[in-house]
C-alpha cells in the first residue's frame, strides 16, 4: 500500500534506501525486520546485492528503486554523493514524496539538497543519525528529525524501524545537520582522547589494561573507552564507523564552527589526526585508527 501525500500513513510503507554502506546496509535491515517493504540501490551494486538474501528488492537505478516508494532514504557519504542520488533518482520520484535525507552532510549541503528536493515537489526532512553500524543493525539509532510536522505519520513507521529514539528538533530543516554537528564533536574529541591516552600509555611502559582498569567503574569510566582501546588492543580495526568518514565530519564541523565565528582547537586537532592516520593508510579503519597517528615512531640501529 502506496500513498502520494506527506500526511498520509500507509500500513506497510515502501522505502527505498539509496545508499547501502555500513550504515545504509544496516538501516535497510531494519526496516526489513520491522516487516516495511524495502528497494535498495547503491552506485556500486556489490554493495547493495547482499540485501536480496534479506528480503529487499535491489534496483539497478535509482529511478527504479524510489518509483512508487512512500519514503526515499538517503544515506550517502556526502552533500555531492546525495545530490548525485537525487538527480539520478529524478525521473522516478512524485510530488509529495517524503525524502528522509539521513546522511551527515553539514548545513551548506543541507540548504542546497532542501531547495532540490522543493525543486522536485519532495517533503525534505533533515533526520541524520547518531550511532555506528551496530546500532544501524540492530535498529537502535537516534534518529534527528526537522521538517514539517505534517510529515510525521508518514514516517513513523520508518524512523521506528531504524531508531529506538527520534528527537524532533523542529519545523525547520536543518536544525537537526547542526544538532548532529554539536554531537559527532563530542564523539570526535572523545574518540581521538581515548587513541592519545592509549599513545602515552605505550610510550611511558604502562599497560594499557592497567590504565583501563584504574579507571573502571570510576566518574572517568565509559563503555566508548573500553570498546575503542580493545578495539585498538585486539588489533581488529573493523569499521564501525571509518576513519574517513570521521575525518569528513570534522571538517564539516571545522566549517560550520568558522562561520559561526567559533574557535575549535581539539576539533582541529583531531582532524590533524585522522588526516595523518588517513596518509598512513588507515582510512577505511574504523576511526580509533587514529591511534596510529600518535604513536612514536620505531628506532632504527645505525
Amino acid at each position: 500500500m502506496t500513498s502520494s501525500a506527506a500526511g498520509a500513513t500507509p500500513e506497510r510503507p515502501v522505502v527505498a534506501v539509496l545508499g547501502t554502506g555500513i550504515m545504509g546496509s544496516g538501516m535497510a535491515r531494519s526496516l526489513l525486520r520491522a516487516g516495511l517493504d524495502v528497494r535498495a540501490w547503491n552506485r556500486t551494486g556489490s554493495r547493495a546485492a547482499p540485501l536480496a538474501a534479506d528480503g529487499a528488492t535491489v534496483t539497478e537505478t535509482a529511478e527504479e528503486a524510489v518509483r512508487g516508494a512512500d519514503v526515499v532514504l538517503t544515506m550517502l557519504n556526502d552533500g555531492p554523493g546525495v545530490a548525485a542520488a537525487l538527480a539520478a533518482a529524478s525521473g522516478g520520484v512524485h510530488a509529495g514524496q517524503i525524502l528522509l535525507q539521513s546522511s551527515t552532510v553539514g548545513p551548506d549541503a543541507g540548504a542546497d539538497l532542501a531547495q532540490r528536493a522543493a525543486d522536485l515537489g519532495l517533503v525534505y526532512l533533515d533526520a541524520p543519525v547518531s550511532g555506528t553500524r551496530q546500532p544501524a543493525e540492530q535498529g537502535a539509532l537516534t534518529v534527528f528529525v526537522a521538517g514539517p510536522s505534517a510529515a510525521r505519520a508518514a514516517v513513523d513507521p520508518v524512523l521506528d524501524a531504524i531508531g529506538q529514539r527520534t528527537v524532533w528538533v523542529g519545523e525547520v530543516p536543518g536544525a537537526a545537520s547542526r544538532l548532529k554537528l554539536v554531537v559527532n564533536t563530542w564523539v570526535i574529541t572523545m574518540v581521538n582522547n581515548i587513541a592519545e591516552c592509549l599513545n602515552l600509555a605505550e610510550g611511558l611502559g604502562v599497560d594499557p589494561q592497567t590504565f583501563l582498569d584504574a579507571v573502571k567503574g570510576g566518574p572517568l569510566d565509559s563503555s566508548y573507552l573500553h570498546g575503542k582501546s580493545a578495539a585498538v588492543l585486539s588489533g581488529d580495526l573493523t569499521p564501525s564507523f571509518a576513519l574517513s568518514t570521521a575525518l569528513k565530519d570534522t571538517r564539516l564541523i571545522l566549517d560550520a564552527a568558522a562561520s559561526a565565528g567559533v574557535r575549535l582547537d581539539l576539533v582541529e586537532a583531531s582532524a590533524d589526526r585522522f588526516a595523518r592516520a588517513e596518509a598512513a593508510g588507515h582510512g577505511g579503519e574504523d576511526m580509533i585508527a587514529t591511534y596510529y597517528a600518535g604513536r612514536a615512531p620505531e628506532k632504527h640501529g645505525d
